[in-house]
């Protein structure tokens, strides 16, 4: 049987370390570190750490539907969530993680950008 990601990486206590040292860049961004003004970011820490687990195999998930109305007050643009990617490439290379499981990852985020991103009246 094979391991999950989740599993080879190192689990919860392995990936709230990323999560972590992806806030810290996020925080310090010109881009989106002003969406995490007035964010407990403990919580934040808590909840992205269980999606980025459920992304990689791990035991959490999250709908389509949950990511939509969690972000749906953020008016976050296309702008925003590139820079997301961004950084959580830079990150993941960071903790030296294996290139097909950080482009794995960021297909998966991308892959839900329509329920991130914020439509724009045509």
């Amino acid at each position: 049987m094979s391991r999950s990601m989740f599993d080879e990486y190192g689990g919860f206590a392995s990936i709230s370390k990323v999560v972590s040292a992806f806030y810290e860049k996020a925080i310090d961004s010109d881009v989106i570190g002003p969406y995490f003004d007035d964010v407990d970011m403990r919580a934040l820490v808590d909840h992205q750490t269980k999606f980025i687990s459920s992304v990689m195999g791990g035991p959490a998930s999250y709908t389509d539907e949950q990511l939509r109305r969690v972000h749906a007050h953020l008016a976050i643009d296309q702008e925003s969530f590139n820079e997301m990617a961004t950084l959580l490439r830079t990150t993941l290379e960071d903790f030296e993680l294996e290139g097909a499981d950080i482009d794995l990852i960021r297909n998966e985020i991308a892959s839900r950008a329509d329920v991130i991103v914020a439509r724009t009246a045509s």
